[in-house]
């Protein structure tokens, strides 16, 4: 979608615009965006980071997902200027600016501008985990940049996480609130949008009503013999054992119930060579007991990783 044809469907007479799921979880489904809830979302984004006027923002997201809609409305609703850049892990660099949104493919590409934590005021990462190396890359090059948490049914973002040597929680976005349901499970309280209160399958350790840390989604969590292990956790723990693309996944276990299973994107001589390093780091509750290599992980057109079983063999360890 090119930035004329959103704005011929943002100014129409209908009441949302088409937009869709990231598939992450499943495939993408087409969903209405209420242009209400679009409205509140950029208002509380625009207050956040003292967006108006003389505000430039840069978009090098494809419109057709919801994080580049939402930057676009931001734009309109502060009267702020907007770049729009052709969507690229190289895209073009937009010099100095107020606000930048791209997705965790996107990030390296900060760091091969030196200027960049100097003409770029703020950045937005999300549509996925960042890459633990990158994020300290990230931290030392001086940018104030922020991993966002929200879905395309909250409009983009309703949490925002400052990236720091140290982690720090998420923080909501102005007028809204969380608690946890009986799951653990965060849920969210948005008065302002038309939803009102929102369950999520998101496991988080909550600090207060507008803070979290987040752990993993419940149905990613894989229960090995009792013992509940958060996939998004352990990979953390292990991002700098394995230089390739890889994740971690719940498989069937005659003993257990269920196993870690490891799938690494590349060799299996990469694979091997992983696995071993994690001999010597995991406990052996949390070693892996299948790994694979793929050719290549499928991901999502926003460049999520999807989880899912490899239909070939595991190697022989």
């Amino acid at each position: 979608m090119k930035v004329d044809e959103f704005i011929r469907e943002w100014e129409n007479e209908a009441d949302y615009v088409m937009g869709h799921t990231s598939g992450s979880t499943g495939a993408p489904k087409p969903i209405k965006l209420l242009k209400a809830d679009m409205r509140a979302s950029a208002r509380a984004t625009n207050s956040f980071f003292g967006i108006g006027e003389d505000s430039i923002l840069a978009l090098p997201l494809s419109l057709d997902y919801i994080a580049g809609k939402m930057m676009a409305v931001r734009a309109i609703e502060a009267g702020a200027r907007l770049l729009v850049i052709e969507p690229s892990n190289r895209f073009e660099w937009p010099g100095q600016c107020d606000l930048l949104s791209v997705v965790p493919s996107q990030a390296p590409w900060l760091l091969e501008h030196p200027d960049g934590p100097r003409q770029i005021k703020n950045v937005i990462i999300g549509g996925g985990p960042l890459d633990e190396t990158v994020k300290r890359r990230i931290v030392n090059a001086g940018y104030r940049a922020y991993c966002s948490y929200g879905m395309t049914e909250t409009c983009s973002h309703v949490a925002l996480a400052r990236v720091a040597e140290e982690p720090k929680p998420y923080e909501a976005m102005p007028a809204i609130s969380f608690e946890l349901d009986a799951r653990g499970c965060l849920c969210i309280q948005a008065p302002n949008f038309s939803f009102g209160h929102l369950a999520t399958n998101d496991m988080v350790e909550l600090i207060d009503d507008r803070h979290f840390f987040w752990k993993g989604r419940i149905d990613n969590v894989i229960n090995s013999g009792g013992l509940k292990i958060h996939p998004e956790i352990l990979e953390k723990e292990i991002s700098a054992c394995i230089a390739e693309a890889f994740y971690i996944i719940g498989v069937p276990d005659e003993y257990w119930g269920q196993a870690v299973g490891l799938v690494v994107e590349g060799t299996a001589e990469k694979a091997v060579e992983a696995y071993e390093k994690l001999r010597t780091k995991l406990d052996h509750r949390f070693l892996p007991k299948r790994v694979w290599a793929v050719e290549a992980i499928r991901r999502t057109m926003s460049a999520k990783l999807i989880r899912e079983i490899p239909s070939k063999m595991p190697l022989s360890l």
